[in-house]
């Protein structure tokens, strides 16, 4: 009953009459706030009509927020939420990264082959997401998690909500697996063996991550393999796709960027450690706990920085390079944020959003620096 109604929720919200600046707030077992303009009302549960718009309050131990922002504003498609396709810059940044040392050094670069890897990745990445979101409603964790911070943590809710099947979450990852699969094989066959191990790492422990026998999130190993998949491995995919030869140089400049997206996973675990730990599920946040795991969330953050430092004094990683230095002070900020809201779900929000940021925005600046060295290297 409660899936269909949170499914009666997400049409009416999706459909064809938002209002402006209203926003719903829906609280179990206690009284909602309904706020619309200047004006405030308050209920129990029930079931309203509000501009046309039927709005469902549900008996269930969660919170749920949708906001309309304009006359003609609606929810994103839910083939969008299932993917979790905003995340997907996870995928481009290395591959980009990768592309751009291969051109600023080999002096190639393929569009074909950038995109297929990029494509291929992105496969992995939505196989791993979906069949994430299967295994954590299998392990219990997303259905007793009352502190997730959409979109950010606690999964897409898509089957928590009664929208999706779990099957259908699980064997449409497993297509996506197989996708990326192909891909690798047809980049294997044309452009050399190495694309076939990183794939099979890429494989085993994206489907693995929360499937069982192994269940790698819970192992303490999730984070290292979350920034082992999307570092070295995806930026020297992309650089040996375009050049078919292996160089040092795309491992230790993708540190930098394998860091920054452990840490978007670190952060992101702070809304769902209680949930995560009620299941078994005992990834480094609930190891730590909150407190030492947002002291270590700084600590990683300086590393990152301080990798990206070390590969230029050492000569492997072009000067140019240190432009992903000026996202320092939003990295700052957001620790800043992590340090004081650890423990407030809900108020670390703009942690787990500048996380993502920093990641997105150092990976670009990196890109950007090895354009500017193959410019340069060019004219002289």
């Amino acid at each position: 009953m409660a899936g269909r109604n949170l499914g009666a929720i997400y049409r009416a919200a999706a459909g064809d009459r938002p209002q402006r600046g209203k926003e719903w707030v829906l609280l179990p077992g206690r009284k909602t706030e309904i706020t619309s303009g200047s004006s405030t009302q308050t209920s129990r549960l029930a079931t309203r009509s509000l501009h046309g718009i039927i709005v469902t309050l549900i008996s269930q131990s969660e919170e749920y927020r949708m906001t309309a922002q304009s006359p003609t504003a609606k929810m994103p498609p839910l083939w969008v939420i299932k993917l979790r396709a905003p995340f997907f810059t996870a995928d481009l940044t290395p591959v980009l990264l990768g592309a751009a040392i291969a051109w600023a050094r080999v002096g190639t670069f393929n569009p074909w082959y950038f995109l297929l890897t990029l494509v291929g990745a992105i496969c992995l990445n939505a196989g791993t997401n979906m069949t994430n979101d299967y295994f954590d409603h299998v392990w219990g964790s997303d259905e007793i998690n009352t502190e997730f911070a959409n979109p950010f943590t606690g999964g897409s809710r898509l089957i928590q909500m009664g929208l999706v099947k779990p099957k259908t979450f699980l064997w449409q990852g497993i297509g996506f697996f197989v996708i990326g699969s192909l891909i690798g094989l047809a980049l294997m066959l044309t452009r050399g063996p190495l694309v076939l191990w990183l794939g099979i790492v890429g494989v085993f422990s994206g489907y693995f991550y929360t499937a069982p026998p192994f269940r790698l999130a819970g192992t303490g190993l999730g984070e290292l393999l979350i920034g082992l998949n999307f570092g070295p491995l995806m930026v020297l995919g992309s650089y040996y796709t375009q050049t078919r030869a292996f160089s040092w140089e795309p491992v230790i400049g993708s540190l930098p960027v394998a860091l920054l997206i452990a840490l978007v996973v670190w952060i992101n675990q702070f809304q769902d450690m209680r949930a995560d730990a009620a299941v078994g599920k005992a990834h480094w946040v609930v190891r730590l706990g909150r407190k030492r795991a947002a002291a270590a969330y700084g600590l990683m953050l300086a590393a990152t920085y301080l990798s990206l430092a070390a590969g230029v004094i050492l000569g492997v990683v072009t000067p140019f390079a240190l432009l992903g230095l000026l996202t320092a002070p939003l990295a700052i900020k957001a620790y800043r944020v992590a340090r004081v809201h650890y423990d407030h779900p809900q108020k670390l929000v703009p942690a787990n959003a500048a996380t993502i940021q920093i990641h997105l925005l150092t990976g670009l600046l990196m890109t950007l620096g090895y354009v500017i060295q193959g410019i340069v290297g060019w004219l002289l």
